[in-house]
C-alpha cells in the first residue's frame, strides 16, 4: 500500500496530522508493508524568506479576521496540539517561504531520511521558531536529521529537487487538493485534514480489503485553519 501526505511545514494541521497518522498506522495490520510518501504544498508560494510581521497579524490578515480572533485560533490550535503531544509556539513562529526546505525533504528521501527530516523542520519552525527560510539554519537542521552538511548545502545553494517540488504540487492540483494535510491511498482514496486516527485507521482498512480502482475523492476544502487543514 502506498499512502502519499501533501502537506506543507508552514502548517500546523499538518504536524497534528502527522501524529495522527502515525498513531493509526502504529495499529493497522499490515504496517509494514505500507509505503509513506511526503508530498510538496505550499500555503502560500510568493511568501518571502523573511516576514517582518508576527505571525499573528499575518494569520489575521489572510483571513480578515480582528487580530483577537487570529490569538484565539493561535490558542486553539496550540490547546489541540498539546492532545498530541505536541509544543506549539506561535509566538515565535517566523513565517517564511517552505519552497526550500520541500526541496531538503526530497533530498533527504534520497538518503532515506525523509520522515526524520519532515519531523525536524515542523519542531523547527512550529516549535523552535528556526528561520527556514535561512539556508545556513536548514543545513543545521539536515546535519541534524542525519544527512550530510556539505551535500545538503550544495543542493540548497542550487535549484536540486525544484521539479521535484513542482511536480507535487501540479499532482496536488490535478486530485483538487486546496488544504492539507491530505492524505491519498493507493490513488483511490482520498481523506482531508488531520483526521481522527480511528478515520484514517478506518480508510487504510478498507483501501487494504479492496482491489477496485478508483480516481481519489478529496473532501471539502478549509475555510481556514481552524477544521483540521490549512487552506491555500
Amino acid at each position: 500500500m502506498k499512502i502519499e501526505i501533501w502537506s506543507d511545514i508552514a502548517c500546523p494541521w499538518c504536524y497534528v496530522g502527522k501524529r495522527r497518522f502515525e498513531r493509526a498506522l502504529g495499529s493497522f495490520a499490515h504496517r509494514n508493508e505500507v509505503e509513506v510518501i511526503w508530498r510538496s504544498f505550499e500555503l502560500d508560494t510568493t511568501a518571502p524568506r523573511q516576514h517582518a510581521e508576527p505571525q499573528a497579524e499575518l494569520l489575521a490578515r489572510k483571513y480578515r479576521v480582528p487580530l483577537e480572533q487570529a490569538n484565539a485560533m493561535n490558542a486553539n490550535m496550540t490547546a489541540e496540539a498539546r492532545k498530541e503531544g505536541l509544543d506549539l509556539h506561535f509566538d515565535r513562529v517566523r513565517v517564511t517561504n517552505t519552497f526550500d526546505a520541500h526541496r531538503l525533504i526530497h533530498f533527504a528521501a534520497t538518503a532515506g531520511k525523509r520522515d526524520t527530516m519532515v519531523e525536524r523542520l515542523f519542531r523547527a519552525y512550529l516549535t523552535e521558531g528556526a528561520a527556514l527560510g535561512d539556508i545556513d539554519v536548514l543545513v543545521r537542521l539536515a546535519g541534524g536529521a542525519g544527512l550530510d552538511s556539505g551535500a545538503s548545502r550544495a543542493t540548497l545553494e542550487s535549484m536540486a529537487f525544484a521539479d521535484d517540488v513542482r511536480a507535487d504540487e501540479q499532482r496536488a492540483q490535478s486530485f483538487g487538493i486546496t488544504g492539507v494535510p491530505f492524505f491519498a491511498i493507493d490513488e483511490r482514496y482520498g481523506v482531508s485534514g488531520a483526521q481522527q486516527p480511528e478515520v484514517l485507521l478506518n480508510v487504510m482498512q478498507q483501501a487494504w480489503s479492496e482491489t477496485a480502482s478508483a480516481a481519489p475523492v478529496a473532501s471539502a476544502s478549509a475555510d481556514g485553519c481552524e477544521d483540521g487543514s490549512c487552506a491555500v
